[in-house]
């Protein structure tokens, strides 16, 4: 089965390769030609989540499912959420978002946070939504080199290292991400059980 997941991002890509088992091809926009930076627009995760997968369906034709994901920080109240990736400007910068969090986060004793990544599946002609939530606490410094985005300063509970600090197999069993691309799965090899 051949699956397209709406992203450019390579980190993110690898990420849920790993995830995925062997009889799923997972292409990128790249990989399907789509060299567009699909807009997001969107105010709420949900909404982005189904631009991307609704462009690719409706450009390509391909079944794809698309995430986005945020990190919510409750003494922001909420932020920087459905902007996350753009939080400290349009340059996508992952050290400059996580230096402005942690600026305004200075002297907070309130450090709860959670990831949480929505998937929206297109598949026929059908839209299906899931969803994954991580809770932790964001530190006070960077710590670890892998991941990406906020990684570095998110400690999910439970756990004394940050996701960067710890292995990908961890963060994937843990993690938003892979939670939203288990109940994915789930729902495909339910779907596949049913045409037999």
């Amino acid at each position: 089965m051949q699956l397209v997941f709406a992203t450019h991002n390579q980190n993110k890509f690898e990420e849920v390769r790993k995830i995925l088992p062997s009889h799923i091809q997972l292409r990128s926009l790249t990989d399907i030609g789509c060299a567009t930076e699909i807009p997001e627009t969107g105010k709420t995760l949900e909404e982005n989540a189904k631009l991307k997968a609704d462009y690719v369906t409706k450009k390509y034709a391909l079944p794809c499912f698309s995430d986005d994901s945020g990190l919510l920080v409750d003494a922001l109240n909420g932020a920087p959420g459905v902007y996350s990736a753009r939080y400290a400007g349009p340059q996508k910068n992952a050290n400059d978002n996580m230096n402005l969090l942690l600026t305004e986060l200075k002297g907070v004793a309130n450090r709860a946070a959670r990831f949480k990544t929505i998937i929206v599946l297109n598949l026929g002609a059908a839209s299906h939504m899931f969803m994954g939530t991580v809770e932790g606490t964001i530190t006070t410094e960077k710590s670890g080199s892998e991941g990406f985005g906020y990684d570095p300063i998110f400690k999910p509970k439970g756990y004394d290292q940050t996701f960067a600090a710890l292995p990908l197999e961890v963060k994937n069993t843990i993690g938003h991400r892979g939670q939203a691309i288990k109940e994915l799965l789930a729902f495909l090899k339910n779907a596949q059980n049913e045409q037999r």
